[in-house]
């Protein structure tokens, strides 16, 4: 059976509610798969205290995936493991989830100035039950008004880094990630290496503390996936992969299952005593 250790919910960007994605996932026949919403934890918390963890047929790994702060590469760490109700953590996401709502605010102000007729209401009611709001929200509200196709036309156009209506947001340091991760009982894991841009600043990265590296990717061919295997090799590192999975139509891949890694490399992250 195969598994997939990087999903999101509705907590975050993603559009599956948690119990939509588990229910993918037995589908799928996987068998082990890991949420990791941005800076949240909260679709884990929902399906714990719905009494749906554990849980017969999956096993499922408690996770989350944080933005780093980096000046000109974007950088995500995936914590696997984590303790969901580990005060520290808590503390610090509601910190990074207040950061994102200001920035959301901003953003809004930026496009109304743009003469894009959009309000907070307007994202927050796409946001549905997802605190840690994104630009995709922003995206979102902007395709469904019809000023741009695409979700990517929003970004190309006005969203992306250098674009009118982007607005930089609070993000935590790499070594503080990391630390957290590990404070709150999680192993940390570098996600999606190729998208940094820059191989040596991974190699840097890779040397912070960093426990994992996700080898396994959508956006990696053949060849990235050797280079990486071999780094993980080289600074003996778990191997991770996943499909990076939103539920979203248009984006690869478009259904659990699709994009998986061996359960090999899965079970080395699943601990049954992490909830």
């Amino acid at each position: 059976m195969p598994s997939d250790l990087h999903t999101h919910t509705s907590f975050s960007d993603g559009r599956l509610t948690p119990e939509e994605l588990v229910a993918a996932a037995k589908a799928a026949q996987l068998k082990y798969i890991a949420i990791t919403d941005h800076d949240t934890v909260d679709g884990i918390c929902h399906l714990y205290e719905q009494g749906m963890l554990p849980m017969k047929g999956i096993q499922i790994i408690p996770g989350i995936e944080f933005s780093a702060h980096h000046e000109t590469q974007d950088i995500h760490i995936l914590g696997y493991n984590i303790d969901i109700y580990h005060r520290a953590l808590g503390d610090k996401l509601n910190d990074v989830v207040e950061a994102r709502w200001l920035r959301f605010s901003k953003m809004v102000e930026k496009l109304q100035e743009l003469g894009y007729a959009i309000t907070e209401a307007d994202v927050l009611k796409i946001a549905g039950t997802s605190k840690a709001i994104s630009r995709s929200h922003v995206a979102q509200v902007l395709v469904a008004k019809g000023f741009f196709p695409t979700v990517a036309a929003v970004f190309d156009a006005v969203l992306d880094k250098g674009k009118p209506a982007y607005v930089s947001h609070y993000r935590l340091e790499p070594e503080e990630i990391i630390s957290l991760i590990k404070e709150a009982g999680g192993t940390p894991v570098l996600a999606h290496p190729k998208l940094i841009g820059d191989d040596g600043l991974v190699e840097e990265l890779l040397q912070k503390g960093i426990e994992g590296l996700e080898v396994f990717y959508p956006r990696h061919d053949a060849v990235d996936t050797a280079r990486y295997l071999a780094m993980a090799e080289k600074y003996q590192l778990l191997v991770s992969g996943g499909s990076d999975f939103h539920g979203i139509p248009m984006r690869y891949p478009s259904e659990l299952g699709v994009f998986t890694v061996e359960d090999r490399y899965a079970e080395k992250f699943f601990r049954k005593a992490s909830l």
